[in-house]
């Protein structure tokens, strides 16, 4: 799971600097959620984010981005 935490921070480090054009899903095709933290296993993103994902523009899904930034940064800081 290392190796998908880390692919989650290139991406979110490459949303961040604007060096994409098209914002990229966070889906890693690890779909679990936590009961205990509400998040996916896989992208840490929330129901809620997940199923709206289709309807958000790119702003928004760049916000999405931020928030998976600092959930890492928490789980990070947890170990």
């Amino acid at each position: 799971m290392n190796s998908t935490r880390e692919l989650l921070r290139k991406h979110a480090r490459r949303v961040a600097a604007g060096q994409v054009a098209a914002v990229p899903s966070p889906c890693v095709s690890v779909c679990r959620m936590d009961m205990d933290t509400g998040l996916c296993e896989g992208c840490l993103r929330t129901l809620d984010e997940i199923a709206a994902w289709g309807r958000m523009g790119d702003d928004d899904k760049r916000e999405v981005w931020t928030q998976i930034a600092h959930r890492l940064d928490d789980q990070e800081a947890a170990q």
